[in-house]
């Protein structure tokens, strides 16, 4: 394989007296390159100056053959670095801006000083020298710029106010920097490293700190700045032998306003929000052009007026509160749960109906209309072709336990998936006041009436959502009656498929199967449990698939992965583990959550774990050690898992002294959660296993303040966490 070279070039790297810099320096002179070896030789936070540190690189680059001199100024005189090249070597092909301090305080704490001195080594530095060497470039019309970002810059990171800001600052200049210099072959790119140096030393764990090479990160830098790389505008991450290429990307959007006319309210935005902020079809726009082109469609679209709907219809839906008590029941309330009562007993202080009745006012339209049957032109089916694919639920207010509600539904979209068609059908439901109550959204699958020739993607078909790959956060078992289909189908879905059996067999089912939404009226119940203190008035909105039937009387297990006020959800059938609700999620208005145990058993009652005891012995040394919360004073969260599932949760909140089972009490915020299983939690606690090298090796997985995590190792002496 030939070697890259660089013979010829001249290439500045600044901060180059150690770590990174130094490695980019060394290696650009073995490669054939006269280096700038540019190093102010002040501190971390940029405090003094001293010749020793580019001195040194100098020399080591000389003994070896290469071609270097020093620089010691400030980048912030970039002219002065270039005049150094220009002075030694006669050209200037690459610049490599690298020189960094930190000065960290919390944004509060945040002095200007802080804050310039921070933006004028890192931002105003990349700036004046790159712009010092430009003209340079032009006349040659070649040049080769790195900029160094961070992850702090892409994603934030407590203390670092300023360093962020100017990090990502980064990389909007080097975007333009990359459209102005094109013209001329002059490449620019960011570099966003994670290596060991002065910057990160006592930030990073040793072990962690020990496998950060520099000498990983320089080739990918090399790499960028050689004459036969064409990257440019490229922001490229590499630490430990790794690299990637990041994007900025956008979501699809939604339409605040259907008509030019209209004006853009609050509400408008509220309404839309879970659509507005979805990200599952998110794409990477390459220019500012394109950008604005898409917005000049937008605004074409908003001209042209709202999309007249395929076909419409509505219905009337009164029920009472011995109705709403019947549905409860079929999705698997029961009195023994002090909580449920409320959905049971129409007397209970809290009588409130379960969020998911909701769906039916639609429902029982779109079944009692025409709507779907002639929805593909051509094309004639019956009811038994059509299955329930998809539904999304809103609530705009909180369901009454009682009322008569007028539901219009709207076909809004018909796809041809080849073989078989699917029906979207929208439905707004109000109250007798006029107020928008209900919002929903059924996606019908209809078998084998497919190959019309229409579209196969929709732009209004609300998306569903994988569940994050991670172990679950909250898991429910219930098994469920082998009466409750035959309950269930009381509340107004009488398709005898569910209760006929020589109906579900000629439908190609061994027995009658319980109905779908009867499945999710159950894991809407364990969400509600779980994250909402069993309050349905939190219940914002839900999206789910149907996957795979039930067959009443088996186990449903619900798996709940926590997002903010976002639980993604997936239930099983424990008996056979086939998915039945997938790609599943649910809004709270906000996160509440119950006293009680985190992951509720078949048997009601929470798994006892080996490392219970390590919580036990936190609360015996808080209690004999109360100095312990003023040295650390954090919220932690410890999931404990077994087999890859959350099978216990603990709360240390070592603000007030108080450990316990169960996810934080309302109005306390977790600093740091935990996620570990339940014999390496053991073996952490008796020191016999590192926390750096379990966090490393993906044993230890912590979201949140990972700093604060190394003052637990003030609880016990005998453990290194």
């Amino acid at each position: 394989m030939d070697k890259l070279r660089f013979d010829g070039r001249v290439a500045i790297v600044t901060g180059a007296g150690a770590g990174l810099g130094k490695a980019y320096a060394l290696l650009f002179a073995e490669r054939g390159a006269s280096v700038v070896v540019n190093d102010l030789g002040g501190s971390r936070s940029g405090d003094g100056s001293s010749s020793k540190a580019a001195d040194s690189v100098v020399s080591e680059i000389r003994s070896k053959g290469g071609k270097a001199v020093p620089n010691y100024d400030s980048v912030v005189d970039g002219d002065k670095l270039v005049q150094t090249a220009l002075e030694n070597f006669g050209r200037i092909d690459i610049v490599v801006n690298n020189a960094g301090i930190l000065r960290d305080k919390s944004f509060a704490r945040i002095s200007e000083s802080d804050w310039n001195l921070v933006h004028d080594v890192h931002l105003k530095g990349a700036f004046k020298v790159t712009q010092a060497a430009w003209p340079h470039f032009r006349k040659q019309n070649y040049g080769r710029v790195i900029v160094t970002s961070s992850n702090s810059g892409l994603y934030g990171n407590f203390g670092q106010a300023n360093y962020s800001a100017a990090k990502l600052g980064l990389v909007g200049l080097c975007n333009t920097m990359a459209i102005e210099g094109r013209k001329n072959n002059i490449n620019c790119n960011v570099i966003v490293p994670t290596a060991a140096s002065r910057l990160t030393e006592d930030i990073l764990p040793p072990d962690f700190f020990a496998e950060l090479k520099p000498e990983l990160i320089a080739p990918v830098v090399v790499w960028l700045c050689h004459e036969n790389c064409d990257e440019n505008g490229s922001i490229i991450e590499s630490a430990a032998g790794w690299a990637t290429k990041c994007h900025l990307v956008r979501g699809t959007g939604a339409l605040l306003r259907h008509k030019i006319t209209d004006t853009v309210t609050p509400e408008n935005v509220r309404d839309v929000w879970n659509q507005l902020t979805d990200m599952s079809q998110a794409t990477r726009l390459d220019s500012i052009e394109e950008a604005s082109s898409t917005l000049l469609g937008v605004l074409d679209e908003i001209k042209s007026g709202p999309k007249e709907t395929l076909n419409e219809a509505s219905g009337v839906f009164s029920y009472n509160y011995r109705d709403s008590i019947i549905y409860a029941l079929g999705v698997g309330a029961n009195v023994k749960e002090e909580s449920d009562l409320q959905y049971l007993y129409e007397s209970h202080e809290h009588f409130s109906t379960i969020p998911t009745y909701a769906v039916l006012p639609s429902l029982m339209a779109t079944m009692s209309s025409s709507l779907i049957t002639e929805a593909i032109p051509g094309r004639e089916f019956d009811l038994s072709q059509v299955l329930h694919g998809e539904q999304y639920l809103e609530l705009h207010k909180p369901f009454p336990t009682e009322a008569k509600l007028v539901t219009k539904i709207c076909i809004s979209d018909v796809l041809d998936k080849g073989k078989n068609a699917i029906i979207v059908v929208d439905g707004k439901t109000y109250d007798e006041s006029g107020d928008l109550i209900v919002t929903s959204q059924i996606c019908t699958f209809v078998v084998s009436a497919g190959g019309f020739g229409g579209k196969r993607v929709s732009s209004v078909m609300i998306p569903i959502l994988d569940e994050p790959k991670r172990s679950p956060d909250s898991t429910v078992i219930e098994k469920t009656s082998v009466n409750q289909a035959a309950v269930y189908r009381l509340s107004g879905d009488l398709n005898p498929l569910h209760i006929d059996p020589s109906f579900a067999l000629a439908a190609g089912h061994q027995v009658p199967i319980l109905h779908g939404l009867a499945t999710l009226g159950i894991s809407t119940r364990h969400i509600l449990k779980q994250f909402a203190d069993n309050d349905s008035k939190l219940f914002k909105s839900l999206k789910v698939r149907f996957s795979k039937p039930v067959v009443p009387g088996q186990t449903l297990c619900t798996s709940m992965w926590r997002e903010r006020n976002r639980i993604h959800f997936k239930t099983t059938v424990s008996e056979t583990n086939d998915a039945v609700l997938s790609g599943a999620y649910m809004e709270l208005h906000e996160v509440r959550m119950p006293a009680k145990p985190h992951v509720v058993l078949c048997s009601g009652k929470v798994e006892e774990l080996p490392s219970d005891a390590v919580f036990d012995g936190m609360k015996e040394r808080i209690e004999s050690n109360p100095s312990l919360l003023k040295s650390i004073n954090g919220v932690f969260v410890y999931h404990i898992t077994k087999s890859g599932k959350v099978t216990s949760t603990w709360t240390a909140d070592l603000k007030t002294g108080k450990i316990y089972r169960g996810e934080p009490e309302k109005g306390v915020k977790a600093d740091t959660t935990l996620t570990i299983d339940d014999s390496d939690m053991i073996d952490l606690a008796l020191g016999k296993l590192n926390p750096q090298m379990a966090f490393m090796k993906g044993k230890l997985k912590i979201k949140g303040n990972i700093m604060l995590a190394q003052k637990l190792k003030a609880l016990n002496t005998e453990s290194k966490l």
